[in-house]
C-alpha cells in the first residue's frame, strides 16, 4: 500500500504504508531510540504526534502486552525507514504492522528518515499528514497545513 507524509513546509515523503489504512494529522517529530519503540508508542507525552525513529530498523522483536506505558497506543502516526519482516522475539502478541492496525494507526517505511529528522531538528516540529489511503498530493499538503 502506498503512503505520504506531508508537511506544512511544502515537503512531501512517499512510501510504503503500514499498520492502518487511514489518515492522520499530528506534529511531526522524531525520537532517537535503538529501542524502546512499543513504549513510545503507548507514551502518553507523545499523543497526537506522527513520531519518526532515527533507528534504521524497527519492529524486529514485535509488541507485547507487558511492555506497555499506558493502556493503548497514543501516536497519530508511525514513520520508519524500514519495518522488519520478522518478529523475533518469544514474548511477542503481534508484529507492529498489525498492532498499529489493530489501533487505527497508519505507518509509513521506506523513506529518508535522516533527511526528515535533520528537517525537524533546524526547524523544530512540524504539522504534518500521515495516510495510507491514497490522497494526492495537493490534498496531503493543504491537510499538513
Amino acid at each position: 500500500m502506498k503512503a505520504i507524509l506531508a508537511l506544512e513546509d511544502g515537503s512531501i515523503f512517499h512510501g510504503e504504508g503500514f499498520g492502518a489504512r487511514a489518515s492522520a494529522c499530528g506534529e511531526v517529530c522524531f525520537n532517537t531510540s535503538m529501542t524502546g519503540y512499543q513504549e513510545i508508542l503507548t507514551d502518553p507525552s507523545y499523543k497526537g504526534q506522527i513520531v519518526c525513529m532515527t533507528y534504521p530498523l524497527i519492529g524486529n522483536y514485535g509488541v507485547n502486552a507487558q511492555d506497555v506505558e499506558s493502556w493503548r497506543p497514543h501516536v497519530s502516526g508511525f514513520v520508519i525507514r524500514e519495518l522488519s519482516p520478522i518478529v523475533s522475539n518469544w514474548r511477542a502478541d503481534h508484529s507492529l504492522g498489525k498492532y498499529l492496525e489493530n489501533n487505527g494507526i497508519p505507518g509509513i517505511q521506506g523513506i529518508d528518515t535522516r533527511a526528515l529528522t535533520k528537517k525537524l531538528r533546524v526547524r523544530g516540529a512540524l504539522k504534518g499528514l500521515i495516510s495510507t489511503e491514497g490522497i494526492a498530493e495537493g490534498e496531503a499538503l493543504e491537510r499538513a497545513e
